[in-house]
């Protein structure tokens, strides 16, 4: 019976002692605050990991991991931790800072509108953050440039689209007069080809004509030759 108890004992301190050395989720966040302050963000992250393993219901630990990962230059999978936690944080205040940090991701990926809607949700829970209204500010005049920018971009390929119509139509109207020029050129050459052989005929029947007389002439000359000599022997 005494041995038995001593087990029974030995049990329960075991137990106990398991129990006493095993972190909690708080306990986790602790640790991995101090290490984010030492900028061991790797390490910080580890430990709101573990937290979160903890209690996975813990927007502490989600917005505090987004930090880190943000530190770790991790924006989508911080923009994800600090999501979680804008769905389940119930306080405005951090729920002010977490919208907050999701207006800087967006702010730096160059999504003004998304930005925007981001830091007024900010400013709608705890509307006495200067840094998040100057931030607004500055993202709405940031959008406006963006936006005039953009026309001026169109505007501009717009401007070279017509100069590139008009090169095209000037372009097209000189190679068709090119090729009526060239047309005209080839239709000279044939004429002139045509004259040509016309007076080549021409000189060919004349000559063929010239050399047919002389023959002609030649005959008659002979026979008038052979005429007199036959005259002589009568």
């Amino acid at each position: 019976m005494v041995q038995r108890t001593m087990i029974l004992l030995g049990m329960l301190l075991l137990s106990t002692t398991v129990a006493w050395g095993q972190k909690t989720a708080r306990d986790y966040l602790r640790s991995g605050n101090k290490l984010y302050q030492d900028s061991l963000f790797v390490k910080a992250e580890i430990d709101y990991r573990k937290a979160l393993e903890q209690d996975p219901k813990s927007t502490d630990a989600m917005y505090n991991l987004g930090n880190a990962l943000l530190m770790q230059q991790k924006a989508k999978e911080a923009m994800e931790q600090f999501e979680a936690a804008s769905r389940l944080e119930k306080d405005k205040e951090r729920l002010a800072q977490i919208y907050h940090n999701m207006g800087v991701i967006l702010q730096s990926s160059k999504q003004y509108p998304q930005c925007i809607e981001a830091y007024k949700q900010s400013l709608r829970n705890y509307p006495h953050d200067d840094e998040t209204r100057y931030n607004l500010a500055l993202a709405q005049k940031l959008l406006k440039d963006q936006e005039q920018q953009q026309q001026n971009q169109d505007q501009q390929n717009q401007e070279q689209q017509q100069d590139q119509q008009k090169d095209d139509k000037d372009q097209q109207k000189d190679q068709q007069d090119q090729n009526q020029q060239q047309q005209q050129q080839q239709q000279n050459q044939q004429q002139h080809q045509d004259q040509l052989s016309k007076e080549n005929a021409e000189q060919l029947l004349n000559a063929v004509m010239q050399d047919e007389k002389s023959v002609q002439d030649k005959v008659k000359k002979a026979i008038q030759v052979r005429g007199k000599k036959l005259e002589k022997d009568w």
